[in-house]
């Protein structure tokens, strides 16, 4: 008698593939870039592996480097309020941005 058992192996993934959209990929490689940042602690922060996220900026840097048309990613601005953090573009008016924090503040 030969009896089979369907089941997940050990080691293979859980869950379906995430997808991430090339505005995310471009805020999260422009933190990444920026001077000083721990890039393991902001993937971690921003909910996806390290390897992920070095992968994004080494690519990003060798299209630079290549010299292929790329939009640069947007700068950021990061605020910590409590215990949530808000990324906004460095265009973002002063009127919005009070009106964020002071909706983050209330929740």
């Amino acid at each position: 008698m030969v009896e089979a058992f369907v089941g997940r192996l050990d080691g293979a993934p859980v869950g379906e593939r995430r997808r991430w959209s090339d505005e995310f990929k471009a805020q999260a490689v422009t933190a990444a870039l920026e001077p000083g940042i721990n890039v393991s602690a902001l993937a971690r922060r921003l909910g996806i592996s390290p390897p992920q996220l070095f992968g994004w900026r080494r690519a990003f840097l060798n299209k630079q480097s290549q010299g292929c048309p790329t939009t640069s990613p947007e700068p950021l601005v990061e605020l910590v309020v409590g215990e949530v953090t808000i990324r906004v573009g460095v265009d973002i008016n002063e009127a919005a941005l009070q009106r964020i924090i002071r909706a983050v503040r209330s929740a």
